[in-house]
């Protein structure tokens, strides 16, 4: 048998919320890898496969399994919270199967991400343009992500932040927030879901101004709404631009 690899988004992590393509291709695989957190979301739906799982910054020697594992013609599904396209494995999976001159068939299977299940959960924020930036400065320059925070402010995008504080990383969100400041009213709605549609959820809207005193960690998705977001009824509204 030729081997496969199926790099699935599981989405937030539970059945509800996965695509039917996301659950066949977990199913249709012998082999389940993934960061140890993901597995565990997937509880009893990988029951009698063989599990592999690491760590936090295992991405790469994951893939790597990944690949291995399908070369000896199984069927490996190669597991991402949210999309595996955005933030997720699925481009660390196609390099290493690039790089290795692999010919082995690799599947994308996307999944909700975080921005979208936040969005749903805030009301509609993300109905306009929108930037999609991560705080994480582990593999991107702190002085590139100020940047993008600025010119994406600048160009009035809904902007929607991934990452925002860790352990380790406590002042980028408030300098995020200076820099968005500079081009947004204090009073500009703030949208914050912690653990979206997990277990433990729990959401506000605020503003620029109050939005750092929310607890905020690692599990938090943060939108900031552009200059004609409003709130209505304890929902976020980007309008489009309809007549009504």
């Amino acid at each position: 048998m030729r081997g496969k690899i199926y790099v699935v988004g599981i989405g937030p992590g539970g059945r509800d919320h996965m695509s039917r393509r996301s659950e066949e291709a977990i199913d249709e695989a012998e082999v389940i890898i993934g960061y140890s957190t993901y597995i565990d979301l997937l509880g009893a739906s990988i029951s009698g496969k063989e599990v592999i799982s690491s760590g936090m910054r295992k991405e790469v020697e994951r893939c790597r399994r990944a690949l291995e594992e399908a070369e000896k013609g199984k069927r490996v599904a190669l597991v991402s919270s949210g999309d595996p396209g955005v933030y997720g494995m699925a481009g660390i999976m196609l390099e290493v199967a690039e790089k290795a001159g692999s010919g082995l068939p690799v599947e994308i299977v996307p999944g909700i991400t975080s921005s979208s299940a936040a969005a749903s959960i805030l009301g509609a924020p993300l109905m306009h343009d929108h930037a999609l930036i991560s705080l994480s400065d582990l593999l991107t320059d702190w002085r590139v992500i100020k940047k993008r925070i600025g010119l994406a402010a600048q160009g009035d995008f809904v902007i929607c932040i991934y990452n925002p504080r860790s352990m380790s990383r406590i002042t980028q969100i408030e300098e995020a927030r200076e820099i968005l400041l500079k081009w947004r009213n204090g009073e500009t709605p703030v949208g914050i879901v912690k653990n979206a549609m997990r277990d433990g959820c729990v959401s506000a809207i605020t503003d620029l101004n109050r939005m750092l005193e929310h607890d905020i960690d690692m599990t938090t998705v943060i939108i900031i709404g552009n200059s004609n977001t409003y709130v209505s009824r304890d929902r976020m509204i980007t309008p489009r631009g309809y007549v009504l």
